[in-house]
């Protein structure tokens, strides 16, 4: 609550009587942000919002004070700063980034790949005794009932792979409550700022057909209950609202707790909702159900479909060009009737300045990108994060750095990943820019990503939305040979789960053993490759069953698979 506070007292101080006329000043433009969307903001947690609102009211005000006022001015507003804008706008963020494991570097760019490493590369995982279970095989679910007990509503807070979860489990709770599901509420991300719905996202009619015999699902509430809205809830305590859900409740924490408010008022409402619904002491016909909407129900819209089919044809058949102004997704590469088809690799790359600073771990730019994260940490969890009671040193042996785009190269390298490789980036922004990304470039010169492969006008329907954008990534990783990510999280574990579901390879990088390989600046390149290809022997998409406490949606065998 304490930078809604310093917001509050920087307006009060800025705007009042008394310092216009201390300054001989000409009255201020209004706040952008008034108190009661203040509150809104502050009951669904966008403290970044307000942030970002705060530095627009100071960079408004320095543009219409004027005189003698600046210096005063400007010190004022350097009182008021909010820690994440301190120093951005005067000091650079990070050093001039330089390669931090530049004897491996040099080695690896003169690397050669056997024919035979090759091959056993890029081998199709053979049969694990699993599969994905038919409809004849699994269990049969149970109808539901003719009369529903209410509507049920849900807030997703996260980025795409949290929300689609939470969809999941969404669906999972309103088949234990009896209820109607209204398709869920999609929260604007703190980080990316992107107000993408499920509609946006999601072919919503294929997503109510393929359930359409397992539970009721609404577009809409209906008139009755249109007074139901995030605005509604954001002002005051609504009687209609489940604040408090536990993380991963029993289902009979939502029978003792959700159904009589379903039965009172006929609607309730869960915010917060990710990661509500326990993995584990479930009916195994909730289980399956939840696996039905990840793995059959929740497909993506077809302009999404249509913009990652493009892709992944022009990652398998590259001679064809794209041309700024083609008509959109008609241009077909004409090499795709003669030409063998290729293979890809995807490597999912999140390191952006929320993981970067979450991270606590040194990326090598310098005192002031220690301070910037620092200050970054300050504003956004208030310094409390645990990772900073530990060193640099002591992160990396534990596994808990994520892989800057060099790491990450480095150890594509050492697998046996030659210059010749086709590999697909799917990130968002890279904290650091094209400076950090330029060593992985060199590495693989032949890297793509959404821009470079498809033009300005295939992109329209998805620049500046970071879901869309997101939900390409997505749909291109789960159609390609080989999938990395370079730390763990959502994507990763999203991934993890498709792949296995369908047998794909999927490469997980052993963190721990990597940071502490990383930390010996010593080691040349020969024992690294061995170490490396060592340690991820058993780390290829070898299926793992899932254990108590692990998620369905990363490890669905038993859950989601039969044996085969």
């Amino acid at each position: 609550m304490g930078l809604y506070v310093m917001y509050f007292l920087f307006i009060n101080i800025t705007h009042s009587p008394s310092f216009i006329a201390l300054f001989n000043l000409s009255p201020p433009p209004p706040p952008p942000l008034s108190l009661s969307q203040a509150i809104l903001f502050y009951n669904f947690d966008s403290q970044e919002t307000v942030a970002t609102l705060f530095q627009s009211a100071r960079m408004k005000l320095l543009h219409h004070f004027h005189g003698g006022a600046i210096a005063s001015l400007f010190v004022l507003l350097t009182l008021f700063t909010p820690f994440s804008f301190a120093s951005s706008s005067f000091l650079p963020e990070f050093n001039a980034i330089k390669p931090r494991h530049l004897n491996l570097l040099k080695s690896a760019v003169r690397r050669q790949t056997s024919d035979e490493q090759k091959s056993d590369l890029w081998r199709p995982l053979a049969n694990q005794g699993w599969k994905a279970c038919d409809s004849a095989t699994g269990p049969t679910p149970p109808p539901s009932p003719g009369n529903s007990q209410g509507y049920l509503q849900v807030f997703l807070d996260g980025g795409l792979n949290q929300q689609r979860m939470g969809i999941c489990d969404a669906v999972a709770v309103a088949k234990i409550l009896n209820a109607t599901l209204v398709i869920p509420y999609l929260e604007v991300n703190p980080v990316w700022k992107d107000s993408s719905s499920f509609t946006d996202i999601y072919d919503v009619d294929h997503f109510i057909d393929v359930l359409k015999d397992d539970i009721s699902i609404v577009k809409d509430l209906p008139e009755d209950f249109s007074w139901s809205t995030r605005e509604y809830y954001a002002i005051a305590i609504r009687a209609t609202r489940i604040k408090m859900a536990p993380v991963h409740a029993s289902a009979n924490w939502y029978f003792e707790n959700v159904s009589p408010v379903l039965e009172s008022y006929g609607i309730a409402a869960i915010a917060p909702f990710s990661h509500r619904l326990d993995f584990d002491n479930m009916p195994e016909d909730i289980q399956r159900l939840r696996c039905k909407v990840n793995f059959q129900a929740l497909s993506f819209v077809p302009h999404i479909r249509s913009l990652g089919d493009a892709l992944v044809s022009r990652l398998r058949y590259p001679s064809g060009q794209i041309e700024e102004g083609s008509k959109y997704l008609t241009e077909v590469t004409e090499s795709q009737g003669r030409q063998e088809a290729g293979k890809f690799v995807v490597l999912h790359l999140r390191f952006d300045k929320d993981m970067a600073a979450h991270s606590a771990c040194d990326f090598g730019g310098g005192k002031a990108e220690k301070l910037a994260l620092a200050k970054y940490r300050q504003m956004i969890w208030q310094g409390r994060v645990l990772n900073s009671q530990f060193t640099d040193e002591e992160l990396r042996n534990q596994g808990r750095c994520p892989l800057t785009p060099e790491e990450i190269g480095l150890l594509l390298a050492a697998l046996g990943f030659d210059n010749s490789t086709r590999l697909y980036l799917a990130s968002h922004k890279v904290y650091g820019g094209e400076a950090r990304i330029s060593t992985l470039r060199e590495l693989f010169p032949l890297m793509e990503d959404k821009k470079s492969l498809a033009s300005s006008e295939e992109r329209a329907n998805i620049r500046g939305k970071a879901s869309l954008m997101s939900a390409v990534d997505y749909y291109v990783s789960m159609h390609s040979d080989i999938f990395v990510s370079a730390s763990p999280g959502n994507m990763h574990n999203a991934m993890v789960g498709q792949r296995t579901y369908q047998n794909l390879k999927t490469i997980r990088p052993n963190m721990a053993l990597l940071g502490q390989l990383f930390l010996n600046k010593s080691m040349d390149w020969p024992d690294f490759q061995e170490a490396v290809v060592e340690g991820h022997m058993h780390r290829q998409g070898q299926l793992r069953t899932r254990n108590l406490k692990q998620s369905i949606y990363t490890y669905p065998a038993p859950d989601c698979m039969c044996q085969a």
